[in-house]
């Protein structure tokens, strides 16, 4: 019995999809072969009535230039002492040791978290952003001078001030946080550990 996933479409056809606003099924505008959270492959495009969002799932001849991502799981099996507290943290590569040892403490004291890829393929993502900035509720930012230039640190605290969710700092060095988190919490992770780390689970369970 074949699948959605088993489908494969040909580019040259166009894509069918059910628009949910006009409800009916339309053939979709600017076709684009993207990937579900469980690493399966869809097309989603506009409607040409409505120009809303439409989706279909299934391989098109597009998803072979693509490496087909693995499924993502946020926060793995921990369970976190707080209803979807699941914390991101991102960081420049330079500062991977000390995110790690962040996260490793974070799962310790019972908050699930999810470590930010330094390198990410080039996936084309479903929702548009990989699944875990929109499912984690709140993001811890490893502050440093590496990580206010890293054009992918900024891009995942942007989305996560756009949509309104909890932002924290711990600084790792001396260095200003960029105009928009300046009113973030923010702990100063350049003196004693654990007093910084006992503040900012506060801040992130608060």
């Amino acid at each position: 019995m074949n699948t959605d996933d088993d489908v494969l479409y040909d580019d040259d056809d166009p894509v069918e999809a059910y628009c949910v606003r006009c409800r009916e099924t339309v053939e979709m505008e600017n076709p684009e072969p993207v990937w579900t959270r469980r690493g399966m492959p869809a097309t989603r495009g506009e409607c040409p009535i409505c120009g809303g969002a439409v989706f279909r799932m299934g391989r098109t001849d597009a998803h072979s230039a693509e490496a087909r991502p693995a499924a993502v799981q946020v926060g793995g099996r921990t369970r976190a002492k707080l209803a979807q507290d699941t914390a991101y943290v991102v960081f420049a590569e330079a500062d991977a040791a000390l995110a790690e040892q962040l996260a490793e403490d974070l799962q310790k004291a019972g908050i699930a978290t999810w470590l930010h890829e330094a390198a990410p393929t080039n996936v084309h993502w479903a929702g548009g952003v990989h699944p875990a900035l929109k499912e984690c509720a709140r993001l811890v930012v490893v502050l440093s001078p590496a990580a206010v230039t890293d054009a992918g640190v900024e891009t995942v605290w942007k989305f996560f001030k756009e949509k309104g969710k909890r932002v924290v700092l711990a600084q790792v060095a001396a260095v200003e946080p960029p105009d928009a988190l300046r009113r973030s919490p923010r702990f100063d992770f350049t003196g004693e550990y654990r007093s910084a780390f006992r503040q900012m689970v506060g801040a992130l369970a608060g």
